[in-house]
């Protein structure tokens, strides 16, 4: 194997890993504003009884990454990742601020129009995971792509603060600043790209991928499926995500209560966004701290399928939680399942990494990013309708698919090796799946 991949770890600069930082970072601030604020926008715009609106905003964000997350990751495989990043900040810039915009005018549609916006500049995500899986050696993939899921709960842990700023007090109407703060620091992170950011791809490969790939075919999702241990991670990917996103969804309606008489818990405002920073910090100190330590002396699979499992037990006490009212045990509860799902994502994303062709990263990763957005549009939809007929429901739910999840992970991690270990026969027999 050669060594060239870990010397580029070496040269790649602290200002190009900040701006990769930042690029995930604010992709899940923007996540992160809404969900602490849908309680309140429930009462603004008179959401229907049902909950189906509410699934809607949550889920166009996320739709619009099933779109286009493998547009840019292909798109990158063609002209390089920096332009795609750079294009996707630029956009952030402009829909953080139509947020803004929307909230002041108190305009629904266009608060669709900023969180759409929002979700296909924000799909760039697999981008930033390519360029980590340009610059990193096998052996320090798990540990770039836990960097990145540092930066994913830091995102999701500012994301509710800027939306406590919306609403400082706990009532009235939303301010417009929690948009604007997030352009600001998009705008930030555009201007540290531009300066700081090299190009990750080696020119040879970019050449390579311009001449081999003229657009998302569907021969390329075909041979993609088509090779069984991507396969079967891809759908170990989504089944995991649909279980955390189906309880992720319900969470602040749940803890705030308004819309629900029977609910124990009627948290303030300002304890449903502490309550979701806490959720962001853990996910942020569990990956940052304790899985980049991990990577590389524990398998993939075995964090992803331990992680898994945590989670089970997690949303199971989540359960109880609501049972008991007792609100200790629905904090032991989150950080239990926070870090169980800290644990599964970035090994999830490693092992896909290191089973796909160099020069199809951002293909692969761009697809395994629609997926996981997928399975948040449908965890979104299915949610809160699920939370609106018992309040345990999506616990019950989650923890049934994370049972399904597990036995998934197990089966994908052990089903498959490294592009670069595959010998031509496994390489042969691939293309004929």
């Amino acid at each position: 194997m050669s060594s060239a991949p870990a010397e580029k770890i070496e040269t790649t600069s602290r200002g190009s890993l900040a701006v990769i930082f930042l690029t995930v970072f604010i992709d899940l601030l923007g996540f992160g504003i809404v969900l602490p604020l849908l309680p309140i926008y429930a009462s603004q715009f008179g959401v229907d009884e049902h909950g189906i609106e509410l699934g809607l905003l949550m889920a166009s964000f996320s739709a619009m990454q099933f779109l286009f997350a493998p547009l840019w990751g292909l798109l990158s495989d063609r002209i390089g990742r920096r332009p795609v990043i750079m294009i996707g900040l630029s956009g952030s810039v402009i829909f953080y601020a139509i947020f803004g915009i929307a909230t002041e005018w108190q305009c629904i549609w266009l608060l669709f129009v900023a969180r759409i916006g929002a979700g296909i500049a924000g799909a760039t995500i697999s981008t930033a995971q390519a360029y980590i899986a340009d610059t990193t050696s096998l052996e320090n993939r798990s540990k770039g792509m836990a960097l990145i899921g540092m930066a994913f709960g830091l995102g999701f842990t500012f994301g509710p603060l800027l939306g406590f700023l919306a609403v400082p007090t706990g009532e009235g109407d939303p301010g417009p600043w929690p948009g604007y703060v997030a352009a600001i620091l998009s705008a930030g992170a555009l201007i540290l790209a531009w300066f700081k950011l090299p190009e990750s791809m080696p020119r040879d490969t970019a050449a390579r991928s311009s001449n081999t790939h003229r657009g998302l075919s569907l021969r390329s999702l075909r041979t993609a499926l088509g090779t069984k241990s991507i396969r079967g991670l891809l759908i170990a990917f989504f089944v995991c995500v649909f279980s955390f996103a189906n309880f992720e969804t319900t969470l602040g309606m749940m803890i705030h209560g308004s819309r629900l008489p029977d609910s124990p818990f009627h948290f303030s405002f300002r304890a449903v966004c502490l309550t979701f920073a806490f959720i962001g910090a853990t996910l942020a100190i569990v990956q940052g701290g304790i899985v980049r330590r991990l990577a590389g002396r524990v398998s993939e699979g075995t964090l992803a399928a331990t992680g898994g499992i945590a989670q089970i037990i997690g949303f199971l006490l989540i359960a109880a939680a609501v049972k008991t009212g007792s609100t200790g045990l629905l904090f032991l509860a989150l950080a239990i399942i926070v870090g169980g799902f800290a644990f599964v994502t970035p090994s999830l994303n490693s092992l896909l990494s290191r089973r796909s062709d160099p020069e199809k990263q951002g293909e692969i990763l761009g697809l395994a990013q629609s997926v996981n957005s997928m399975a948040r549009i449908v965890g979104s939809g299915l949610g809160i309708p699920l939370l609106m007929i018992s309040m345990t429901l999506p616990a019950y739910v989650a923890a049934g698919l994370m049972v399904i999840g597990v036995v998934l992970v197990i089966a994908a991690a052990r089903g498959g090796t490294d592009f670069e270990a595959a010998s031509p026969s496994e390489a042969a027999e691939t293309e004929t799946i």
